[in-house]
């Protein structure tokens, strides 16, 4: 059996004693967006601490336990805190929180992030929607052997985030009158920074934005068939485009300071989603 799959399966034993709440849409919260719980009517919450052999998140600002609540009538699944490749973890402990979210019933997976911008328009306090990714510089999720029950052998990468969702995102944007702009996100393995040479790389393969998360959520969520779309906070510029020093202060400094266009963007997109997700009478209050 696929390695972790039993780690799994514990885990999704604990969320069906302890949790009665079917999310129909899941968030990973990425930097800046910690405090997006407090717009949900919260019903329950589940610290990783408490799934056996469950990964615990060790970046700064991320805290470790899934949120579940309604926006509007919108049933969600918050993970308050993800897990990065460059904390040490074997990737399939990267993607479990994803992989669990989707058996707690998720249907819609909406990805965040706070990323590095490659200018051009990319510069920090910029909000940008995931169109494509690059992920060739990190372990593939689906490595090993395939959970026949999750997704194909080789599942088709052509159209991983969901068409109708980015124009959900555009439509919310719009709507709530926020600059939105579009791109690539490329994910690295970190944790240092990437050099300008890599960059540069990256900006000739297509990429506009870079990070250390992401893309191996997408793979495993996408395997499950999961419709996922996702949005980047630009942080800061990436090596090459500024003569200062990159630092993690310089991240946590615009995470914040766009945080709450950052929610109120997060927020009108997951009660548009709303509309498109099938939520049975037993799902509401």
């Amino acid at each position: 059996m696929n390695q972790g799959y039993d780690k799994l399966m514990a885990a999704y034993g604990v969320f069906r004693e302890k949790i009665s709440f079917q999310p129909a849409v899941a968030i990973v919260l990425g930097s800046g967006l910690g405090g997006f719980a407090q717009e949900l009517d919260v019903k329950a919450t589940l610290p990783y601490s408490e799934l056996d052999g469950f990964p615990t998140s060790t970046a700064p600002g991320h805290a470790g336990q899934f949120v579940y609540g309604y926006l509007g009538e919108v049933p969600v699944v918050l993970m308050q805190g993800r897990v990065h490749y460059y904390e040490g973890y074997d990737i399939n402990d990267v993607v479990m929180p994803v992989r669990l979210m989707k058996l707690m019933g998720a249907e819609v997976l909406l990805l965040t992030n706070a990323a590095g911008g490659f200018g051009d328009g990319f510069h920090p306090g910029t909000l940008m929607m995931i169109t494509d990714h690059i992920g060739c510089f990190v372990p593939n999720p689906l490595r090993g052997s395939n959970i026949e029950s999750f997704g194909p052998r080789f599942p088709d990468m052509t159209n991983v985030y969901d068409s109708s969702l980015q124009q959900l995102i555009r439509d919310s944007a719009s709507t709530e009158g926020i600059d939105l702009k579009e791109g690539i996100y490329a994910q690295l393995s970190g944790p240092s920074f990437e050099t300008p040479a890599e960059i540069h790389m990256l900006k000739q393969a297509g990429a506009s934005a870079c990070g250390m998360s992401t893309v191996v959520e997408a793979i495993a969520a996408h395997h499950m068939g999961m419709r996922i779309c996702g949005i980047s906070c630009i942080t800061n510029l990436a090596a090459g485009f500024s003569s200062e020093k990159l630092t993690q202060a310089e991240v946590f400094e615009t995470a914040n300071r766009v945080g709450e266009q950052f929610c109120r963007l997060v927020k009108r997109t997951v009660l548009e989603i709303g509309k498109t997700v099938t939520v049975s009478s037993d799902e509401r209050r």
